[in-house]
């Protein structure tokens, strides 16, 4: 008999802790959930574990200071709720209404990435792991447009199918990134791209080690090169967005478009577009801090 492993067994609870997401926190009264997973940001707080004291030393990068303090702290407390109030709306976005997700959305500058579409020029959206991107794809599909995302792999297999299946009901198209499928990933997207259509890409942090290094926040740190790379390969438009809560509601900003560079050397443009597109994030970040949902490594030092 096959005895399954500590990890196998953690894999099992965590696919089965997301199933319960989105069955009885989908289903349960709005007031009682939004409870419970403040109850559950406060307590995973107090506990300051791993997460919450990484969080902590990348909000210290944020607020320019050297040490955690109370200030830190306090603004942590305020992350982690918000956090938890992405998960929850994650599980309950499916029980949302087209209109709710409509009118709750306050937005600027989607003009000018609606026009772009429009004209039948592909788009890229990079924004960073702010607010709740879920609920602003959702947002983007009921205007009509449906675009392709990248997922990276999780374990186990099971967990990854749910979350696919999430974002697809959404109207998102997902690739997997993983398992050596980068080339492949990059080349499916760049064909959406000369095609006219939509790539959306979370783009705050680099998740293979090889990322593009770039000034944020005053340090050193890495950011994928992959939007940057596909404007320059595609000709598409690459459109920086910020997230934020709003209330009971979402605020979102689309900035303006970072124009590829005249200059000759292909990695040069790339590391030029990816440090302009961290200077935005940084702003978006510095004005939402709350809503930046960061609780892993970023900055090189760190990495080291």
């Amino acid at each position: 008999m096959n005895v399954p492993s500590a990890g196998d067994l953690r894999d099992e609870a965590m696919d089965a802790a997301y199933a319960l997401g989105w069955t009885v926190v989908r289903k349960m009264p709005e007031r009682a959930a939004r409870l419970l997973f403040t109850g559950l940001a406060d307590r995973t707080w107090q506990r300051r574990g791993k997460g919450v004291a990484r969080l902590e030393r990348n909000l210290c990068r944020v607020l320019g200071k050297d040490a955690v303090d109370d200030e830190v702290r306090v603004l942590s407390k305020r992350v982690m709720r918000s956090y938890m109030r992405y998960w929850l709306e994650v599980f309950r976005l499916p029980e949302l209404s087209r209109e709710r997700i409509l009118s709750g959305m306050n937005i600027s500058g989607e003009r000018a990435l609606f026009d772009t579409l429009d004209s039948g020029r592909g788009a890229i959206v990079a924004l960073p792991h702010m607010g709740n991107y879920e609920q602003a794809g959702a947002w983007v599909a009921h205007q009509g447009y449906r675009f392709t995302t990248v997922a990276e792999r999780l374990r186990p297999e099971s967990l990854f199918d749910r979350f696919v299946a999430f974002r697809e009901s959404l109207g998102m198209e997902v690739l997997a990134l993983g398992d050596g499928t980068g080339a492949t990933v990059f080349g499916t997207l760049a064909r959406r791209l000369r095609a006219g259509g939509l790539v959306c890409l979370v783009a705050d942090r680099d998740l293979t080690a090889s990322g593009v290094e770039v000034d944020f926040f005053g340090g050193p740190a890495r950011m994928p090169g992959g939007p940057a790379a596909l404007a320059v390969q595609t000709g598409a438009a690459l459109f920086p967005v910020t997230l934020w809560f709003d209330g009971p509601g979402w605020g979102a900003r689309v900035h303006d478009e970072i124009a590829v560079p005249d200059v000759p050397d292909r990695k040069d443009r790339i590391r030029a577009m990816t440090q302009e597109l961290a200077l935005v994030f940084q702003q978006g970040i510095a004005e939402h801090p709350e809503d930046w949902h960061m609780l892993q490594r970023v900055w090189v030092e760190d990495l080291s």
